[in-house]
């Protein structure tokens, strides 16, 4: 490639700024592969570093969190938040509480999150945090113990016009909940200063629902911009958490045949496809038994394949939803030689940089999270909205709305990543449409 030496310059710089963070480095090098060749070409964007500004957080904030468990036993946690950029609007983002959290992976989601809340055209900037803090095997008096004592800290730097979390995972309706009512108490407002709500105090409906469906529209969208449709295909699902839980159930309004479902002990192939009546189960089995895949398996009598993942199943489309690199290079080509058609990320980078570039050599047609699970925040958005005109809107309207973002979404993809020769690179359709819209407000308010 041309600009081969300046993208490896720019890289050997962040990665000596940021060293060890290997996710941030990932999300960073496959922005800079689309948007270093169109920022030379466009040097206002070169002569005013813009892209070096964008991926330096504008603050991170750093704390403790000490709260006690039911035996009265003293815990210490870490707290996080990144306020990545808020160029085009407060800072929106999710907060994770997982013992994977660190200062690397938020970096990576939160720098995503610029490029993913700049594709929907709502006025959001981006951030991410969270906690290494685990609710698994919490009670629910220990989680609230923690929430509270995580938003007493992380009050004093959101606001509706400011920052506005979400939930992510390990961060659910409860969790927001909890939050949410110490930030009311410590303020003395009610504000829509967190999304996920509850639908009783400011909730929108289809949040949950909002990323999954998201990914299979813009499935959709990909398909029906080659004169076909998800109807009839046989999809490959991982994960079996919210997004892969509702993807799947998109994908089947839409006619298609969802044959896998996944978690961290490994996927089941039911052949003949989910069906209403199997989801039902799978979400119980997820939120309220918090149950392992396996037990579909035995449930339903079809396979189980412990500790692998669902690549080597023959399909037509393929639906990560479960987390970061999950796809490798080894994965990509079996999807491949499998017949796989399309890929659409629910999962936030779950493809490695290698993985991807064996599927833009096959010019399959592939969703880079940063566009297909755009819903989720596009939904979050709309709640935003809700709480600060004091209504709420109907599931249809709601829904109306998101299909016609993912759908603007695609068409930005459309106009900024179609290559010569017709192949759409919607890697690169996304990153620079992302880039360009916080690009323009950075250059507006001169050097900040």
């Amino acid at each position: 490639m041309k600009y081969d030496a300046t993208i490896e310059e720019f890289m050997e710089d962040l990665i000596e700024r940021n060293p060890g963070e290997v996710e941030f480095h990932q999300a960073v090098y496959e922005v800079a592969e689309s948007v270093i060749p169109f920022t030379a070409q466009n040097s206002k964007y070169e002569r005013a570093a813009i892209l070096q500004r964008m991926t330096e957080p504008d603050r991170t904030i750093i704390f403790r969190v000490v709260w006690e468990d039911d035996d009265g036993n003293i815990h210490v946690n870490r707290g996080y938040r990144v306020q990545f950029n808020n160029a085009i609007g407060p800072y929106k983002g999710g907060l994770r509480f997982h013992p994977s959290v660190n200062l690397s992976v938020l970096k990576f989601l939160g720098f995503e999150q610029t490029f993913k809340n700049s594709l929907t055209t709502l006025p959001m900037g981006a951030g991410k945090g969270g906690s290494d803090f685990d609710p698994k095997g919490k009670s629910e008096r220990e989680v609230m113990r923690f929430c509270q004592a995580f938003m007493t800290e992380l009050s004093k730097h959101i606001g509706q016009h400011i920052d506005v979390p979400a939930g992510d995972i390990g961060v659910g309706t409860r969790e927001i909940s909890f939050m949410f009512g110490q930030y009311k108490r410590l303020t003395r407002e009610f504000t829509g200063t967190l999304t996920g709500k509850s639908l009783e105090f400011g909730g929108s409906l289809i949040r949950k629902e909002a990323t999954g469906y998201g990914c299979a529209y813009f499935m959709e969208e990909m398909l029906k911009h080659t004169g076909d449709s998800i109807a009839g295909k046989t999809c490959l699902v991982s994960g079996s958490g919210n997004v892969a839980q509702y993807c799947a159930e998109k994908i089947m309004h839409l006619g298609g045949k969802v044959v896998t479902l996944s978690d961290s002990s490994g996927f089941i192939h039911d052949p003949e496809g989910l069906s209403e009546e199997k989801l039902a189960y799978v979400i119980k089995l997820k939120t309220r038994i918090r149950g392992r895949i396996s037990e579909y398996a035995e449930k339903y009598g079809c396979a189980f394949y412990k500790d692998e993942k669902p690549w080597k199943i023959p399909c037509d489309l393929a639906f990560p939803c479960a987390t970061q690199n999950e796809i490798h290079k080894p994965d990509a080509e079996m999807l491949i030689s499998q017949g796989c058609r399309a890929i659409t990320e629910g999962a936030n980078m779950p493809t490695t940089v290698e993985a991807i570039r064996v599927i833009h050599q096959a010019k399959l047609l592939y969703g880079p999270g940063k566009a297909a699970n755009a819903g989720g925040v596009a939904v979050s958005g709309l709640e935003m909205t809700q709480n600060s005109i004091r209504m709420s809107w109907t599931s249809e309207e709601l829904e109306e709305r998101l299909k016609n973002i993912m759908k603007n979404i695609h068409q930005q993809c459309v106009t900024h990543g179609t290559e010569q020769g017709g192949y759409l690179n919607y890697v690169k359709g996304a990153n620079l449409a992302g880039f360009i819209k916080v690009a323009n407000a950075m250059l507006a308010y001169g050097v900040i």
